[in-house]
């Protein structure tokens, strides 16, 4: 109960902070910005970091800090008021569409999803049916059989784990989440949204069912928009529009213990262990080592990111096509929030390195051979995925040229005294 208050307090605290907010007008494309210069940003490092956005099959890319554009770039033919895909970073939308309703008494999260759904929605008994709950959707625990992820067809929803025993990104519950929605309103997706969201803040946005998932279609700057809203705790310039503090809490931090990087529908930075979709693994250290600690993300399929980092009052968004062949290009995430925490020029020189740090490269590797550049003599180890050691690796100061097991294939961590690196390898 002491924890629950404390984080209630410095939550409150932090919206009194942030009380010089921007928030732009409701219509029109009136933005108000803030230079480069006032954040003291290099003009060479923003270049290179519009190459590899770029380079890496971007459309738009925004950054706000305080609510004000600070970068509003577009690439391949997209422009302002083009219109692309959320992918799985609309889950977040929807999770707080379902914040919404049960505010208005329209659901609890810990009602059973047969409430809404009817009997029959998956293939089991009806009493193992019925323990399955909204917030079980939330959290992807619903201990349905994942092997079949898209198919909402009751014969494909069966029975593989007790709900809230296991952790799996399972798309199938999360879809059905409309129909709950829907069910408990007695409102299309598309209507509660406008009345509820759009109507307040300007986000403006189209749910389209393309069988077997529910995609929101924006511009850019409506999953801006929406960043600046969850920032805010949910309030638009004075306008109260998601009101449950504590769901609001809970959305953004770790939700169950099964993945500790995972709220309700949000990636959570900053942990000790994530699991990814499509595997049933748990990797030691945080999702992105190259982002703050306490951001927090919606992320969708082919690098689709609206990202919040409230410790900097800031938004990032990009949308586009897939910028590497990952499912979900976390590589691709890392090295770009290694090139947005390397925007501010240097103020001084200062020839003395910090302690125990490290350059790694190329990362991801190809090959066998792995360039570490040190600055100082120093032994680290390298682990594995289960934190097992594979091998103690000796580093001079300068370039170093390290051979890689042959049996190296995956995520791996380097790990000195004070500091891990995710390095990811794929022959």
């Amino acid at each position: 109960m002491k924890k629950v208050i404390l984080i209630l307090v410095l939550f409150n605290l932090h919206s009194i902070l942030k009380g010089q907010y921007y928030f732009p007008p409701l219509l029109g494309n009136n933005w108000d910005t803030m230079s480069t210069n006032e954040l003291s940003w290099c003009e060479d490092s923003l270049d290179a970091l519009y190459d590899f956005l770029d380079r890496k099959r971007t459309k738009g890319f925004i950054i706000l800090k305080d609510g004000k554009i600070v970068v509003e770039k577009y690439f391949n033919g997209h422009g302002r008021d083009s219109v692309w895909y959320w992918a799985s970073a609309g889950k977040t939308m929807m999770a707080h569409l379902i914040g919404r309703a049960q505010e208005q008494n329209l659901l609890n999260i810990t009602d059973s999803v047969s409430k809404f759904l009817g009997a029959g929605w998956t293939s089991m008994p009806a009493s193992q049916e019925k323990s399955i709950t909204i917030w079980h959707q939330l959290t992807m625990t619903t201990g349905l059989d994942y092997t079949k992820p898209d198919c909402l067809d009751p014969n494909c929803l069966s029975y593989r784990n007790d709900p809230g025993t296991f952790w799996y990104y399972h798309n199938s519950p999360y879809t059905l989440l409309r129909n709950v929605l829907e069910a408990a309103t007695g409102k299309s997706v598309n209507n509660y949204m406008f009345t509820e969201v759009t109507a307040k803040t300007g986000i403006t946005g189209q749910w389209i069912f393309l069988a077997p998932n529910n995609l929101l279609f924006s511009k850019t700057r409506s999953m801006a928009r929406f960043g600046s809203l969850i920032l805010n705790q949910g309030k638009w310039n004075g306008t109260t529009v998601f009101e449950d503090t504590l769901f609001l809490i809970n959305a953004i931090n770790t939700s169950q213990n099964l993945n500790k990087s995972y709220g309700y529908l949000w990636w959570l930075n900053g942990k000790e262990s994530f699991r990814m979709p499509a595997t049933t693994q748990q990797f030691n250290g945080m999702l992105m080592p190259n982002a703050p600690t306490d951001l927090y993300a919606g992320v969708g399929k082919n690098g689709q990111y609206v990202a919040i980092i409230p410790s900097k009052n800031m938004v990032v968004v990009r949308m586009g096509d897939n910028p590497d062949q990952d499912l979900v290009p976390t590589v691709f995430a890392n090295e770009m929030f290694r090139r947005i925490s390397q925007l501010s020029c240097p103020t001084h020189i200062n020839i003395n390195y910090e302690e125990n740090s490290i350059e790694i490269f190329p990362n991801p590797t190809h090959g066998s051979i792995l360039k570490i550049n040190s600055r100082d003599h120093e032994v680290i180890l390298l682990y594995d995925q289960r934190g097992a050691v594979i091998t103690q690796i000796e580093l001079q100061e300068g370039l170093n040229n390290i051979s890689l097991p042959t049996n190296c294939n995956g995520i791996y961590f380097l790990k000195g005294i004070n500091y891990s690196h995710k390095i990811y390898i794929t022959r």
